[in-house]
């Protein structure tokens, strides 16, 4: 019997997808602070609700929102700084926090109101549109660099090349970690959930950003999944994430590959051995960084140049005759013209960026309080994360007050920290109203300063100082980390019994807490609450079934 083909309505379409809470999540998670307000005022006048449901008995939302605001009051009684500058740092921070609360509010509405499997297809929806976005931007580059694959292209001064991961933005428009870690979710999500296509997609999408970090904690993430709870298809679908991986270091970046085992090398002090420092020698030609495959291709070209000069010396290499009108090399052999790689075409540009020259104007006019950045030529060999952190702990040894309450918001390290500087770090911030803490001018924006206003190899996420945990400790104190720990990480693993997918996100989560301040991000925290209180609704869900049934 032919059955005929279904026709799609509007009508029937609509009820496949949540669309209020998929524009919510388009608008919501877009970089500019502007949009994520218009998403908010839009949401909560189609849905009008602020009954949060704050308990200290099964809360409906983490309190963890309820007593960080608190304990940040505390803190500026307690450091009692009242200037106007720093008054505006901490209210602009505090609203972030009230941002996330009303965001988290209208995510568990969503979620409450609406059957599992639209806010499933919502999800889906989501992630296909943050694909084609990424999709189309790598498609515009490629017709930009006229290359079919711009991470090994070195025309326009190297602008893409190993850094071509960095504009693959998503739908967001942020950061392309932001994205990295959005599609790492995904990855997680439609892994439990058994959808392998949409796990291919969002494994993909992340992997064009070649955010080496994030890339780390989730294949750690899915090797506990691998270890410890997965079925034999699940246990497919990650060794095909791992093939998948493999085949874009080698084939698609072999630069990022080559850059990853330098910066291994770099972190356990592992000397060269004689191969690689004969693969460096060639490297440091004017044609730049050679991949792997690249080094080795020079290595045995060499060789066979000095055997091939050996025989011709020796006049053991019969004499060809070579047809006429061809191009010759001195050896006899045919020239080909190859491009000038030493034009300024293929090399870095020597201009500075307006970014990099506004912070090496600051560092020389700050040089007796920035002991790292003001020395041109200061390195290390430890990561400038690693150097955050242990600034964070010997400043609270030296000041222990600063374990009561922190050191109040905007003043050691976070966002606000950042923009509040009127450098143009993570976002703009009115000129007249600059603000500085002289403790995190000496700390973590010298580390920042350090590492990114010098050579584009050393900005990675790995040298900067960024770090929920790190912010929390320094700005809020043992009260504010142990919130963080308890009322936020603890709310939804004491229902571990409820979560299937939850749990490996749940551990993803507490490891990128590392990376970044995702709650002043407001992107990545929304998605991550919108999956777990999803996986709880699930399981009330099929609770309730199950005692239908019985």
């Amino acid at each position: 019997m032919i059955t005929k083909p279904r026709n799609w309505s509007f009508s029937e379409l609509k009820k496949q997808v949540d669309w209020k809470l998929l524009l919510f999540l388009l608008l919501f998670l877009n970089i500019k602070m502007p949009v994520k307000i218009a998403a908010l005022v839009f949401i909560y006048l189609s849905r009008f609700n602020f009954r949060f449901g704050f308990k200290l008995k099964n809360s409906r939302l983490p309190l963890f929102y309820l007593f960080i605001i608190p304990i940040a009051m505390a803190g500026l009684f307690i450091n009692g700084n009242y200037s106007g500058n720093y008054l505006l740092v901490f209210f602009t921070g505090a609203g972030f926090w009230l941002l996330s609360v009303l965001a988290a509010h209208q995510v568990k509405l969503s979620v409450e109101q609406t059957d599992p499997a639209i806010v499933h297809q919502t999800i889906i929806a989501f992630f296909i549109i943050n694909a084609v976005i990424s999709i189309g931007t790598l498609v515009l580059i490629m017709h930009i660099t006229g290359s079919f694959n711009p991470y090994t292209y070195r025309g326009l001064h190297q602008q893409y090349l190993i850094s071509t991961g960095d504009y693959i933005k998503g739908i967001t428009f942020d950061i392309s970690s932001t994205n990295a870690v959005l599609c790492a979710l995904g990855v997680i999500y439609f892994l439990v959930k058994n959808n392998p296509a949409m796990l291919l997609v969002c494994l993909c999408t992340m992997l064009l950003t070649y955010s080496n970090l994030i890339t780390l904690i989730l294949f750690g993430t899915l090797l506990l999944v691998f270890i410890f709870k997965s079925t034999r298809d699940q246990k497919s679908l990650i060794i095909v994430c791992l093939g998948i991986f493999g085949i874009f270091m080698i084939k698609i970046s072999p630069q990022n590959a080559l850059y990853i085992h330098q910066r291994i090398d770099s972190a356990f002090h592992v000397k060269p051995s004689q191969q690689a420092i004969a693969a460096t020698t060639i490297s440091l030609t004017p044609h730049g960084t050679f991949s792997v495959e690249e080094q080795r291709h020079q290595i045995a070209t060499h060789y066979l140049d000095s055997i091939y000069t050996l025989l011709l010396k020796q006049g053991r290499l019969p004499k060809v005759a070579s047809p006429n009108n061809l191009p010759l090399n001195n050896k006899g052999g045919l020239s080909i013209p190859e491009p000038d790689t030493n034009g300024t075409f293929y090399q870095l540009s020597p201009e500075i960026e307006a970014d990099r020259q506004l912070l090496l104007n600051f560092t020389a006019k700050h040089k007796s309080v920035m002991p790292m950045s003001a020395r041109p030529n200061y390195k290390v060999s430890e990561s400038g994360k690693f150097i955050a952190i242990m600034q964070t702990l010997k400043f609270l040894y030296h000041h222990p007050v600063g374990l009561i309450a922190g050191l109040g918001i905007g003043n050691f390290s976070s966002k606000i920290a950042f923009r509040a500087s009127g450098l143009g770090l993570r976002g703009g911030y009115p000129q007249n109203h600059t603000y500085i803490n002289p403790a995190f001018l000496t700390n973590h924006l010298d580390v920042y300063i350090n590492y990114f206003s010098k050579d584009v190899s050393l900005h990675s996420v790995s040298n900067n100082p960024f770090s929920v945990y790190d912010q929390l400790l320094s700005e809020y104190g043992l009260p504010g980390l142990l919130a963080l720990i308890i009322f936020y990480l603890g709310f939804f693993a004491k229902q571990y019994h409820h979560l299937t997918y939850g749990i490996p996100i749940l551990i993803f989560l507490a490891g990128i807490f590392f990376i970044d301040y995702w709650f002043e991000q407001l992107s990545a925290i929304v998605l991550f609450e919108l999956m777990l209180f999803l996986n709880l609704k699930e399981s009330e869900t099929r609770a309730t079934e199950n005692l239908i049934t019985l």
